[in-house]
């Protein structure tokens, strides 16, 4: 059966076998017997009344004279005329049933629990055929033996049975493994993975989860990639290990980031924000209430699981649109979480067209156990991957503006109206930014101070490509691998992007650690650094990674501040009389908020050590002379 198809009941003169008479057989082929008794049974036809019971007015059934339930005639013809419905609708058979068919049983092995099925004749029609109890085995043994091309095997054959790419076996080709049903149990759905996934295989299976265009679908799978990443959790290992890779942060409707985008939509909806529909429709179809008289946002709002669960009764255009904007919200929310380092992903093997080691040097040794604490640096080079104007347009226009930055000149898709974004209880309201090198996101205050403005779609081409054109091929981006002993430090490890990987570097042994940007690793040495620096890189290293003030020499001091967001090092105790030697040596001065700073220059393409080395030898010379 399948998820959302009603059943139906095929009658037709049906051969049960060579030996047996054609009869007319009734076969069940789809769950519309189900559908029927529950409409028969659950359907409301019972009449009610209000009455009041201590001041509230109150539904109650309706009862006669005689103490019997009163049938209401309109909910009676209401219910006959969804049955009359539902048996009007054109068949729909099953997936296993309409592989059997296309392919033909010659081609297609079944591994399940059914004693009968139906199979078409080389003249279309449809007969009933009764399987043996050893049906299964013999089907098996055709698909290994690659008599058969295809396998279906459902939960009956799901356990027990090897279906994988042996050594031992005839058939040896690659299984493309495609999970229709995922089910509700994660431990049922990891069982029929196995089948194809086992050891002593020639090849390594490949999987696909099928699901519709119907988004409500993704109830279903949301469930199981739940239970899959709490099996990848317990497991203390890699985390594509239990889902196999399949399922994305974004498909787990059930997780605290799921959590907060939908808070983040309930909060469109009382602010008229939301495109899917408006707050009283939202309300009217879902029966769900999301504000009080005033028009306030509750604080107990319906939780998720209500949620999905009537989104599932919506009209099929209905439940898209809103699952969509609600899918739109979790993409923003995981990519939030990304760039904050905060999506627990678990343990990742870092990929790329060359990793390069380029340093590596103790960094604490425990006392007890003589562990060794490194960092290792790397350089990770990758393809700059970037989408023409007309791709991106395509991928993004629905919902976004083409804007142009006056300041800047640079051109990208902006969200026409911000969203909600939840990040650790703290709310705040962005915009998505699509650019030629990847998504962003922009808080709405910053956006609205910035020299964004509309442009027409003409020039936001033109301007895209152009400067597509002139990135180049390839980045090179350091790394730092904080590897070896992290246990007992690491309640003193930046806690800003918390990822670990498994890396190779050319020519290096693998290995596994925590990865810090060159601040994080500065702050770190610096952390774990015991005597008084005395050399440029050390000092250097230092004034990086503290924010207590570093002694350079005749009265100097190295201190790291933040101006606008970004990590500068500023230079104190300097005179007049020393400014325009030290600008001389490379600092620079800059005047903010009416004061006069100097700073030593620091960031991308900047000579930090040579600069700072310069100034520290011609202290020690000062020094000298004056001794």
């Amino acid at each position: 059966h399948t998820m959302f198809a009603l059943g139906v009941i095929l009658r037709t003169n049906l051969a049960m076998g060579p030996d047996i008479e054609d009869t007319l057989v009734e076969g069940a082929l789809t769950p519309r017997d189900y559908v029927l008794s529950y409409l028969e049974s659950a359907f409301p036809i019972h009449a009610h009344e209000l009455v009041e019971v201590e001041g509230e007015m109150i539904a109650q059934p309706l009862r006669n004279q005689d103490g019997s339930l009163v049938v209401s005639q309109e909910a009676l013809a209401l219910r006959d005329a969804v049955i009359e419905d539902l048996m009007c609708l054109a068949r729909i058979p099953p997936a296993l049933d309409q592989i059997l068919w296309h392919f033909g049983e010659e081609i297609v092995a079944e591994v399940t629990g059914r004693s009968i099925r139906p199979l078409k004749d080389t003249d279309g029609t449809l007969a009933i055929y009764k399987r043996s109890a050893s049906a299964s085995s013999s089907e098996t043994s055709a698909f290994m033996s690659g008599e058969k091309d295809i396998l279906i095997f459902s939960d009956a054959g799901g356990t027990g049975r090897s279906y994988h790419a042996a050594q031992n076996a005839k058939n040896q080709k690659r299984r493309r493994h495609y999970l229709l049903e995922p089910g509700w149990r994660a431990d049922n759905a990891i069982q029929g993975l196995g089948r194809t996934h086992r050891s002593a295989r020639v090849s390594a299976p490949f999987f696909r989860v099928c699901t519709t265009n119907v988004h409500g679908e993704k109830r279903f799978t949301a469930t199981i990639s739940a239970r899959l990443d709490s099996l990848g959790a317990l497991s203390k290992g890699q985390r594509e290990t239990a889902s196999q890779g399949m399922f994305r942060s974004e498909d787990n409707l059930l997780s605290p980031i799921a959590r907060a985008a939908l808070r983040g939509l309930y909060a469109d909806f009382s602010a008229d924000r939301a495109r899917s529909m408006s707050l009283a429709e939202f309300t009217d179809w879902t029966a769900l209430k999301l504000t009080d008289p005033e028009g306030v946002l509750l604080e107990e709002l319906p939780p998720i699981q209500r949620f999905l669960n009537r989104v599932l009764a919506l009209p099929i255009e209905m439940q898209n649109a809103l699952f969509g904007e609600f899918m739109e919200r979790i993409a923003v929310q995981t990519e939030r979480a990304r760039s904050n380092g905060t999506l627990d992903q678990g343990l990742e093997t870092l990929r790329a067209d060359k990793i390069i080691q380029t340093s590596a040097h103790d960094l604490w040794t425990c006392p007890k156990t003589g562990g060794v604490t490194r960092i290792v640096g790397l350089d990770v080079t990758n393809p700059i991957r970037v989408t023409d104007a007309d791709e991106v347009l395509f991928l993004y226009g629905h919902g976004r503006s083409p804007m142009i930055n006056r300041a800047s000149d640079k051109v990208a898709l902006i969200s026409s109206r911000p969203l909600q974004v939840y990040d650790e209880d703290a709310v705040a309201l962005m915009r998505r930014v699509a650019r030629p090198r990847g998504n962003s996101m922009v808080q709405e205050a910053q956006f609205t101070k910035s020299a964004w403005e509309p442009i027409s779609k003409a020039e936001f081409v033109r301007r895209w490509n152009t400067e597509v054109e002139s990135l180049p091929k390839e980045e090179i981006t350091p790394i730092y691998l904080l590897t070896g002993l992290l246990w007992p430090i690491w309640t003193q490890i930046p806690s800003q992007n918390e990822r670990i990987y498994r890396v190779t570097p050319e020519g290096a042994a693998p290995m596994i650690g925590r990865a810090l940007s060159e601040d994080q690793a500065a702050a770190v040495r610096a952390r774990f650094m015991t005597a008084t620096p005395t050399v440029p890189k050390d000092i250097l290293t230092k004034g990086l990674g503290s924010s207590a003030p570093v002694e350079i020499g005749q009265g100097l001091k190295l201190v790291r501040r933040r101006v606008a967001g970004d990590v500068r090092l500023e230079v104190e105790g300097a005179d007049k009389a020393m400014l325009a030697h030290l600008k001389s040596l490379g600092c620079f001065t800059e005047i903010i908020q009416f004061q006069l700073r100097l700073f030593l220059p620091h960031g991308e393409g900047a000579d930090s050590l040579g600069t700072l080395s310069r100034i520290i030898g011609g202290t020690d010379a000062s020094k000298e002379k004056a001794a």
